[in-house]
């Protein structure tokens, strides 16, 4: 997709709040600080519309994107090791079910992991929850220029047993530094529009 228009819309932390564009929704889940801000920013060309911390656990609302006045991106609260209270992290994940389990707009989600390592127990929670749903997924492993091209295959592996990946879900290798995966996260979100369109 070209990309000529993107803006911030809303950082939202419940249905009240949420854009009522009704145009298709695509979100982003992934650990805290695992790359969905740069993954957005890459995808629009733009260096920082989605605000990147290297302080985990910082994006504490679903900040949602209207990218060509035809689709907004989804970016929810990362997962995992961000050091907050409990109470905080209970709100963050009854927030996150209530938008992926009711939001009519939504056509699928991102799940984004770090191609380095094992997928971890939350990554495994949150993709056998999206499964559960039957929610549509697309997996990117990102921070592929942080490993050697020799070990690609190897760590793209390493993601697809850890998941224990459904055959057909889609698997990107993606850099935000290179831009690598860029056009093939971008078509895939096309494929998810489409999906929903058509009704399937």
């Amino acid at each position: 997709m070209k990309v000529t228009e993107s803006e911030f819309v809303i950082s939202a932390v419940g249905p009240a709040q949420y854009p009522a564009d009704a145009l298709p929704e695509i979100a982003l889940a992934g650990r805290s600080n695992v790359g969905k801000s740069s993954l957005i920013n890459r995808l629009i060309h733009r260096k920082n519309l989605a605000r990147t911390s290297s302080k985990p656990g910082k994006t504490q609302t679903i900040n949602f994107y209207r990218i060509n006045r035809v689709l907004l991106l989804a970016d929810m609260p990362g997962y995992g090791f961000a050091k907050v209270p409990k109470s905080v992290k209970a709100a963050w994940g009854r927030m996150i079910e209530g938008y992926l389990s009711q939001r009519d707009e939504l056509c699928g989600v991102i799940q984004v992991i770090d191609v380095r390592h094992p997928p971890t127990r939350d990554d495994i929670t949150m993709y056998e929850w999206l499964k559960h749903y039957r929610m549509p997924t697309v997996i990117v492993a990102t921070k592929a220029d942080k490993i050697p091209r020799g070990r690609w295959q190897k760590h793209l592996k390493q993601v697809r047993e850890g998941l224990h990946l459904k055959t057909g879900v889609p698997l990107i290798l993606f850099s935000a530094q290179t831009g690598q995966g860029k056009e093939e996260v971008w078509a895939e979100i096309r494929r998810l529009m489409r999906s929903e369109e058509d009704g399937s």
